[in-house]
């Protein structure tokens, strides 16, 4: 407790310690800092040229605002919607990663000289838990100069894994008491409900699953609920799969890694997750380089990954980030999770994603790519592709097959523009 409140200030003189040039690095989505950002912008006259690194906030991100413009510049490999104008006005910049790859970022690209986090308080040996965001904060924290703490006594204690820091690590603790930011519900209408249908015909009892953020993994969830002893190694899980947990269908028990533990490497929800995963010692969290790496999550048998894109062409090319040139998102993990269930025994991928965009204006499988788009998954690695119309099984087809396939489940309006390309492509 002396070592504790030894280190306790006030937001004004913690952010002191932030200097002109440093490379800052602020914890992750839910587990965004929520006082000190704001004192950063407070300050911003004495500093200049301040790089700082995050991925998805949940935060107004103030410090990326055009006020902020010569004293903080944001570095990060995955555009959200508070960096976006940030980086489209060049007071960011994107750098194309694999989540997993991160931690090894911060030894080679970007050295971190201040590590701005919220973690719990302490327990009684002095570790604060890193609560929701382990993934990239943990790792920077161990590799900063200097780490800023923002102590939050409703952020919740995750003992399990390796998601704790020794108030003997932390320079600064900032105190705070308040609700971490929630996730709003996604709304589910009966395209997703359609596509979490097509989705959960695929996955087997026994798997172990991989899911995304929004609605499309909300609505499989909705529809695994006859399913039994599922298993949950994902990058992050929200409200849904507390739901599964409280029916007894996930269960853990046929995993062949960390048997019966959930394991992420963040969570974002609402507070029914934030009070389900406090404390519970079957909640397991690690850092990305360890949650995301492809061989780690390949030692699961029966690996289901599920995810979303942008588009697919007629060749399963999947680009998720990008629209044309516009940098719309960031890889995350969809990469790492589409090879580890490659390398999974009976593993399997699922890219899943509505039939069009632009209320029905745009089909998003498309005859060719927008010019400039990304290419996040590759036609090599793709798997399952799946839409409200039906199932596309991609590996193991030939380029006509699998175009005849993905035309198969794209919208009926736009099946008849798709077959003119196809029979120019393929002479069928």
């Amino acid at each position: 407790m002396d070592q504790y409140k030894e280190r306790i200030v006030s937001a004004s003189e913690a952010v002191k310690a932030i200097k002109s040039g440093d490379r800052v690095v602020l914890g992750h989505a839910a587990g965004v800092p929520q006082v000190i950002p704001d004192e950063m912008m407070a300050q911003r006259e004495r500093l200049h040229d301040v790089w700082v690194y995050h991925m998805f906030t949940l935060n107004d991100g103030k410090y990326m605002a055009p006020e902020g413009d010569g004293h903080f510049r944001h570095f990060t490999n995955f555009v959200a919607g508070n960096s976006r104008r940030a980086v489209a006005e060049d007071r960011g910049e994107f750098l194309p990663c694999f989540f997993y790859e991160i931690p090894q970022i911060f030894d080679e690209v970007y050295p971190v000289d201040v590590a701005v986090i919220q973690v719990s308080a302490p327990d009684e040996e002095g570790f604060c838990s890193f609560g929701v965001s382990c993934d990239y904060t943990k790792p920077a924290a161990e590799k900063a100069k200097i780490v800023i703490a923002e102590v939050n006594d409703q952020m919740p204690y995750i003992k399990g894994g390796d998601n704790l820091i020794h108030i003997s690590k932390i320079d600064r603790i900032v105190l705070n008491s308040a609700p971490l930011y929630e996730l709003p519900a996604p709304k589910i209408t009966d395209v997703e409900k359609g596509i979490g249908r097509n989705c959960a015909s695929i996955i087997e009892d026994g798997d172990t699953l991989q899911l995304g953020i929004g609605a499309i993994p909300d609505a499989v969830l909705l529809f695994l609920t006859e399913k039994k002893n599922l298993g949950i190694h994902t990058e992050m899980f929200s409200d849904g799969v507390v739901d599964l947990v409280r029916a007894g269908v996930v269960t853990g028990n046929s995993k062949t890694l960390h048997k019966g533990k959930l394991v992420a490497t963040f969570l974002m929800g609402s507070k029914k997750l934030y009070d389900f995963v406090d404390h519970n010692p079957d909640v397991e969290m690690y850092p990305v380089d360890y949650v995301n790496d492809p061989r780690v999550i390949a030692q699961n048998d029966n690996m289901v990954s599920i995810n979303s894109c942008i588009e697919v062409d007629l060749m399963g090319q999947v680009a998720s980030e990008t629209i044309g040139l516009k940098q719309f998102s960031g890889t995350g993990g969809q990469v790492d999770y589409v090879r580890g269930a490659a390398w999974s025994k009976n593993g399997k991928s699922i890219i899943a994603i509505p039939s069009t965009a632009a209320s029905g204006k745009v089909s998003r499988i498309v005859p060719f790519l927008a010019q400039g788009a990304a290419v996040t998954t590759s036609r090599n690695e793709v798997d399952y592709v799946v839409t409200e119309y039906g199932v596309a099984k991609l590996k193991g087809k030939t380029t006509k097959q699998r175009a005849k396939a993905l035309i198969e489940i794209a919208h009926p309006d736009f099946r008849e523009s798709l077959l003119e390309e196809y029979h120019r492509r393929f002479r069928d």
